[in-house]
C-alpha cells in the first residue's frame, strides 16, 4: 500500500483520521493544506475519543448545527451513539444521520440529503416508539422531526436552490421561554 494511502491509527491500532478537513468535512489534500509557516490549515476537528454526557452532547450538536457545521455535529452525535447507553442508540444514530443529510445539503447533494434526512427521521422515530421520550436532553423531537420531514420533502420536490440557508441550520434544543 502506498504511504499516502495508509490510514492514521491510534496507539491501539484503531483507525483514526487526522487529515485536515474543510468546514463541511471534506478532506483536504495533506500536501496542499499547509499555511506559510508549514502548519496545516483546516477546521478544528472533533476529537476521535470524544465522550460527553447526553445533555452536553445535545447542546454541542445544537450549537454546531445552528452555526452551519453539520459535519462536526455529526461527529459529536456519532460519538454519543457509539459511547452512550444502548437504549439511546437509535436516538443518537438517527440524529447523526440527519446531520449527515444536512451536510449533503450544504454540499449541494440533494439526493443524498433527502435519503439521509429521511433515514435519520425513521431511526429517531424508532427511538420514540421504544423509549417513549419526546424531549430527551431538551431536544424537542416532535418539532425537530417535523421540520426535518418538511425539509426533506421540499428538497425532494424543489431541489436545493430555493431552500433558505436558515432551514439548513436547524436547532435541536428549543429555547425555554
Amino acid at each position: 500500500m502506498r504511504p499516502d494511502r495508509d490510514r492514521d491509527r491510534d496507539p491501539g491500532g484503531r483507525p483514526r483520521n487526522a487529515r485536515p478537513r474543510d468546514g463541511l468535512g471534506r478532506p483536504l489534500d495533506r500536501a496542499g493544506a499547509g499555511d506559510a509557516s508549514g502548519g496545516v490549515l483546516g477546521e478544528d476537528r472533533i476529537p476521535d475519543d470524544l465522550s460527553l454526557a447526553g445533555p452536553d452532547a445535545a447542546r454541542l450538536a445544537d450549537e454546531l448545527l445552528r452555526a452551519g457545521r453539520p459535519f462536526h455535529a455529526h461527529e459529536v452525535l456519532e460519538a454519543s451513539w457509539k459511547n452512550g447507553p444502548a437504549g439511546e442508540r437509535d436516538l443518537w444514530q438517527g440524529l447523526a444521520q440527519v446531520a449527515v443529510g444536512l451536510t449533503h445539503a450544504h454540499r449541494g447533494n440533494a439526493r443524498g440529503a433527502v435519503a439521509l434526512l429521511s433515514r435519520g427521521v425513521q431511526r429517531v422515530r424508532a427511538y420514540q416508539a421504544s423509549e417513549g421520550g419526546d424531549r430527551p436532553y431538551g431536544i424537542d423531537l416532535a418539532a425537530f422531526l417535523a421540520a426535518t420531514d418538511d425539509l426533506a420533502a421540499r428538497i425532494d420536490r424543489d431541489g436545493l436552490a430555493g431552500i433558505p440557508a436558515d432551514d439548513l441550520r436547524p436547532g435541536l434544543i428549543v429555547a425555554e421561554d
